[in-house]
């Protein structure tokens, strides 16, 4: 067991050095934001990065049980525990994992570099997409590829046959909260940009609940994208999108039929 007087140490160490920190312990975990909840005491791996995210994994599935990203990090002992704070304002939210034991703590130097979006069959669907967008809807057409914004990278830019801006957001696997997030980001980039409101249009093999829940209420739009991966060259994959399937329609759709 390391002594969680020394684990406070090495983790503010590692934070103000932008340094990857996992933490190996028995801990409970309360989160309040995109929803409210809590982790009874159990031992947990918790991941700290340098781009100030935290995130809680258990022995099974491959996805965090908690998180948050763009954080203030913070520590704080108390009797024979030591918190782990992460707060940020925007959205609110608030993490707070209470270690009672630690069992293993690392620290790692790691370049932050970009995040590296296209690759391999992501391009695949990203380039097919940018030679016929019809298939998403009738009349859409491209404008842009892979624009660059201060918080990230959209896909693509389009213009629908009424001379919408239409912002789409392509993932190759399931949506998630930081999905619809994301998609709403970059329409506020390309409104501020253009000066005009904005359409925006996720595409993804499926989605989550609680992103479905918050696509509806920022009026944004959800196509299901199948496709399929074959080999390619060696080692390699090519992805061929087999068809799109809108979930919901627009509130423009639902008026027309009424």
């Amino acid at each position: 067991m390391i002594e969680l007087v020394e684990t406070k140490a090495a983790i503010e160490r590692g934070v103000l050095a932008k340094h990857m920190v996992t933490v190996v312990g028995r801990c409970s975990v309360d989160y309040f934001g995109r929803a409210t909840s809590t982790l009874p005491s159990g031992k947990r791996l918790v991941l700290i990065k340098g781009d100030n995210s935290i995130s809680i994994h258990q022995n099974r599935l491959v996805r965090p049980t908690n998180y948050i990203m763009g954080a203030r990090i913070s520590c704080e002992l108390g009797e024979g525990t030591l918190k782990l704070k992460a707060a940020k304002t925007k959205p609110a939210e608030r993490l707070t994992i209470t270690f009672t034991g630690v069992h293993d703590l690392r620290s790692y130097e790691m370049e932050l570099t970009d995040d590296l979006r296209l690759s391999g069959s992501e391009r695949d669907l990203n380039e097919a997409l940018m030679q016929d967008l019809s298939m998403i809807e009738p009349g859409l057409k491209p404008i842009n590829q892979q624009q660059h914004f201060r918080k990230g990278i959209c896909d693509i830019i389009a213009q629908d046959k009424d001379g919408n801006m239409v912002v789409i957001e392509l993932k190759r696997r399931q949506a998630d909260f930081d999905s619809v997030t994301q998609l709403q980001r970059y329409m506020r980039e390309v409104e501020n940009l253009k000066g005009i409101k904005a359409r925006g249009i996720l595409l993804a093999p499926g989605i989550r609940k609680n992103a479905k829940e918050l696509l509806g209420q920022l009026g944004l739009e959800f196509c299901r994208l199948d496709f399929e991966l074959t080999p390619h060259g060696k080692d390699g994959q090519k992805a061929r999108i087999k068809g799109l399937e809108r979930k919901q329609q627009t509130i423009m759709q639902h008026l027309k039929v009424g």
